[in-house]
C-alpha cells in the first residue's frame, strides 16, 4: 500500500506550478503565501513544482518537502536553456508531462486540483486528470495564452498553432469548475473569445503582505543607506524587465531629468535590461542604477528604499498580463506611477486608492512632470503613500484574497458533492 501523506482536513488541494521559492518569480512566492493561507482554513496542500529558474543559487532545490503541513514536490529534470524561449517551451512540456505522471499515483490527486498558467499549457494536464480520474480543477490565469506570445510577435495570430490553442483552452475552461482571473480586464479579455464561461469567471486579485512590507523611514533603511539613496528621490522598477513591460517611457522620463536630483532604480533582470543599459550609455545617464533580483527577506527594505514605486504593461497587453508588483508598493506606503493603457485596471485601482497616476504608453513627459512634481512636495509623497497602504490592507492582504479562493474551493467541492 503506498503512504499517503494527507492529513484529515476539510478537503484536499492539489496545488500544480512551475515556479516557487526559493524561485524569484513573483508567481511563485504567491503561490506559496496562498498555501499557506489556505492551510490556516483547513485545507491540506500537495505542491508540485519544478526547479527554480531565476535563483541565484544553480544547483537543485531539495526534491520533497514537508513544512507547515505543506508537501511540497518538486521535479528532477534538468532546466534546458531557461532564458531563451525554447528552453521555456521545452522546460513547460516537460513539467507537464512530470505532472501527469505524478497525478497517476491516487496518493498524488487530492480532492481538486488548483492548476496555473505557469506553464500555459498545464491546464490540458488537469483535463486529463478529469477525464481519466474524475477529478475536478480550478484554473488560475496568471497570463493569458496564446495571446501574449501572439502580441509580442513570438507567433502569428493565424498560425495553426494559435488557433489550435484556442480550442485546448475551451475545452479546459469548459471541464474547469471555476476559472480565475487576477483582474477584470482579464476576465473581459477571456469573455470576448469565451462568453459562454461568464458564470465560471472570479476575479481575484494578487496581494502583499502588509505585516511583512512595513513603511521604512530611508535614513533608517539598510538597502537604501548601502546603495546610497536615503539623500536622492528615489524612482524604483522592481521585478522583470521583461516584454511585457514598458520600460521605454520610464527609460525617456529619466533621461529628461537627468539634470534633476533623481535617482532611477532597476531591480530585476530580463529580456529588456540589456537595452536598458544601452539607452543609459548612450544618453550618458548619470541617475540609473541596475541591481539584480533581491532575496525575499530583502524585498521589505528594497522596496522601501524608494519614494516612488513604478508599475508598466506594454502596448498591447492589458487584459493579458497582470503586473503583481503594484501590490508591494502598496504595502511599503509608497505611491504608484503606473504606464498603461486607457482602459486598464490599474487606473481605477489607483483612482480607488488615491495613491498615485496613470500614464499612456510613450508618454515619458508626463511621467517625469509627474515625477517632479513629487519630488517637490513630499506631503504629497507621505500622503498618496498612506492611502495606498490602507487601500492594500482593507483589500488585497493575503488574508483577504486567501478567503476568496477558499470560497471559489469550497463551493467547487460543495457542488461536486
Amino acid at each position: 500500500m503506498k503512504k499517503s501523506y494527507w492529513y484529515d482536513t476539510q478537503f484536499k488541494l492539489s496545488l500544480i506550478t512551475e515556479f516557487y521559492p526559493p524561485d524569484y518569480a513573483a508567481t511563485g512566492q504567491l503561490i506559496e503565501e496562498l498555501a499557506l493561507q489556505l492551510k490556516e482554513q483547513g485545507i491540506e496542500i500537495h505542491i508540485l513544482t519544478s526547479q527554480p529558474r531565476y535563483a541565484k543559487n544553480k544547483s537543485k532545490a531539495i526534491p520533497v518537502e514537508l513544512t507547515d503541513s505543506l508537501w511540497v514536490k518538486r521535479s528532477q529534470f534538468s532546466l534546458l536553456w531557461p532564458k531563451r524561449i525554447r528552453g521555456k517551451v521545452i522546460n513547460g512540456l516537460l513539467f507537464c508531462l512530470r505532472s501527469a505522471f505524478h497525478l497517476l499515483n491516487p496518493c498524488c490527486r487530492g480532492d481538486i486540483l488548483l492548476l496555473t498558467t505557469a506553464p500555459p499549457f498545464l491546464g490540458i494536464v488537469g483535463y486529463l486528470t478529469k477525464k481519466l480520474f474524475s477529478v475536478s480543477y480550478v484554473c488560475l490565469v496568471y497570463d493569458l495564452y496564446p495571446d501574449v506570445a501572439v502580441k509580442l510577435n513570438v507567433i502569428s495570430h493565424n498560425h495553426w498553432l494559435v488557433r489550435l490553442w484556442h480550442r485546448i483552452n475551451r475545452l479546459v475552461w469548459q471541464e474547469a469548475e471555476a476559472i480565475v482571473a487576477i483582474s477584470n480586464t482579464m476576465k473581459d479579455s477571456i469573455l470576448k473569445r469565451h462568453p459562454q464561461f461568464k458564470e465560471k469567471i472570479a476575479v481575484i486579485h494578487n496581494w502583499a503582505n502588509p505585516q511583512v512590507i512595513r513603511p521604512i523611514y530611508k535614513h533608517k533603511n539598510w538597502f537604501a543607506q548601502k546603495y546610497g539613496l536615503t539623500d536622492k528621490f528615489v524612482v524604483l522598477y522592481s521585478g522583470n524587465l521583461g516584454r511585457c513591460h514598458d520600460l521605454d517611457t520610464i527609460m525617456a522620463a529619466a533621461e529628461l531629468l537627468k539634470k534633476e536630483p533623481i535617482q532611477f532604480v532597476f531591480i530585476g533582470a530580463g529580456a529588456k535590461l540589456p537595452r536598458c543599459q544601452e539607452l543609459v550609455n548612450e544618453a550618458k545617464l548619470s541617475n540609473c542604477l541596475f541591481l539584480p533580483y533581491q532575496d525575499k527577506e530583502v524585498l521589505p527594505y528594497s522596496l522601501t528604499s524608494c519614494d516612488l514605486g513604478l508599475v508598466s504593461i506594454a502596448p498591447g497587453l492589458e487584459g493579458i498580463i497582470a503586473p503583481s508588483k503594484i501590490y508591494g508598493i502598496l504595502a511599503a506606503g509608497r505611491p504608484v506611477a503606473a504606464i498603461c493603457e486607457p482602459h486598464s485596471y490599474l487606473r481605477q485601482l489607483l483612482k480607488n486608492a488615491n495613491c498615485g497616476e496613470a500614464f499612456d504608453n510613450g508618454d515619458g513627459k508626463s511621467l517625469g512632470e509627474f515625477i517632479s512634481q513629487l519630488y517637490l512636495n513630499p506631503q504629497k509623497v507621505a500622503q498618496m503613500g498612506k492611502a495606498g497602504r490602507n487601500y492594500l490592507q482593507s483589500h488585497f492582504t493575503p488574508k483577504i484574497i486567501a478567503q476568496e479562493y477558499y470560497q471559489v474551493l469550497h463551493y467547487c467541492i460543495n457542488t461536486l458533492n
